[in-house]
């Protein structure tokens, strides 16, 4: 049976922090539940790439939840998402702050139907301060956080990712505060025991978190961390390398005895010895010097002779790879990192596999991310008891939509 098994999630939250939470509950066996607008649906639906009219993402970040289209806005449908509200553990949303309450599903409320409930709410900026009511996305909080700041060249502009950084943070900040919470709810240990509670995460709070101690070091020295590129200021060599035949290649060497391996390797044994070699910190003074050696040895030999080499000295190298160079990789295929999983309009399709391996309790995709109401006649009737014609009459007045109807 899966971790999860029995534990009743309901996801109104859009894009891909709360999603991303609620699908890492799913794939460890959590019975999912996907609300999203009757007639406009999820707006994932239309982004990114599509094949055969169907986003991608939607194929991906939709995997193993159910697909429910209600409008929350409407009285009726208010009514309708509180009796839902009687058999779910967990609720998952992302409104901006005041939606829910507007629409008399305040925390409190819901509460009163369920006081088991847990309530993850997740925003731009939290539920309290100045930002709270603004529109928050992940681009906003890698610029706030510092991160943005610290990534790309010291003589170039600040640098954001690529893809969602600071959703996927918060997302997977979001499925670990709702396992605490459910932990608290069950511990009698906790003062929550027996009672649900609300869960507030920002997108910028998450991302913060992972920039280690910034804000200790300027409030102890005074000192404010700068872009420094593909180096650190905390060790030397790390940089990134081209060798022979056109291929990048990473090198950390947060350890000594790795600093010294790779000097040894690429044939400069005798800065070991230099004083200043001994320390970290002090290596990052002399980092022009190294990359200088390292990159000598390096572009005169293809990647794959660096990576040998280095493995079998014992450094440590990787390569820098893209999507296609990443599913071909050994390691990647051995543990199934990307797996291949049948979607009904697509075949069978390539995505990243459940984020991590329990040798008790496995997670699994079950299936992938189905067509706007699919689900609907199905949760409505089973967790809603709402009767065939109490749900059609719900669809004819665009409360709901039933793909079934």
């Amino acid at each position: 049976m899966s971790a999860l098994a029995g534990l009743r999630v309901i996801d109104c939250a859009t894009l891909f922090a709360g999603p991303t939470a609620s699908l890492l509950l799913g794939d460890f066996g959590a019975e999912v539940i996907k609300i999203e607008h009757p007639e406009s649906g999820d707006p994932v639906r239309n982004h990114g790439y599509k094949k055969n009219d169907q986003s991608l993402w939607w194929t991906y970040i939709s995997r193993n939840k159910k697909t429910l289209a209600l409008n929350l806005g409407n009285s009726k449908g208010a009514e309708v998402f509180r009796k839902l509200i009687e058999n779910t553990d967990v609720l998952i949303e992302n409104f901006r702050p005041g939606t829910l309450e507007k629409w008399g599903l305040a925390p409190e409320e819901l509460h009163k139907v369920n006081p088991r409930l847990i309530i993850a709410r997740v925003t731009g900026f939290g539920q309290a301060g100045p930002y709270s009511r603004r529109p928050g996305f992940g681009t906003l909080a890698e610029a706030m956080s510092g991160f943005a700041n610290l990534t790309g060249t010291p003589d170039g502009p600040p640098t954001l990712p690529a893809f969602g950084l600071a959703d996927a943070i918060a997302g997977i900040t979001t499925a670990q505060a709702v396992m605490t919470a459910l932990f608290a709810l069950n511990n009698s240990n906790s003062e929550a025991f027996g009672k649900g509670q609300v869960i507030d995460t920002s997108l910028l709070e998450p991302i913060m978190s992972t920039l280690g101690p910034q804000s200790l070091i300027f409030d102890q020295l005074g000192i404010k961390q700068k872009r420094t590129g593909n180096r650190t200021e905390n060790n030397a060599p790390r940089n990134t390398y081209k060798a022979k035949d056109g291929k990048w290649l990473a090198i950390s060497t947060s350890a000594p005895s790795i600093a010294a391996r790779v000097m040894t390797l690429v044939g400069h044994p005798e800065v070991i010895n230099e004083p200043w070699f001994q320390e970290a910190r002090s290596r990052v003074a002399h980092a022009d010097q190294l990359d200088t050696y390292i990159n000598q040895w390096i572009s005169q030999r293809d990647s794959v002779e660096v990576i040998a080499a280095f493995t079998e000295a014992e450094a440590a190298v990787a390569p820098i790879y893209d999507i296609e160079d990443l599913l071909i990789d050994p390691q990647i295929q051995a543990r199934e990192t990307i797996t291949r999983v049948n979607d009904p309009l697509l075949g069978e399709v390539a995505m990243q596999n459940v984020i991590y391996q329990m040798s008790k309790t496995p997670g699994q995709i079950n299936f992938t991310g189905r067509p706007k109401g699919a689900d609907t006649r199905e949760i409505l009737e089973k967790f809603a008891s709402l009767s065939p014609d109490e749900i059609i009459e719900l669809h004819k007045a665009g409360v709901v939509f039933d793909a079934n109807a």
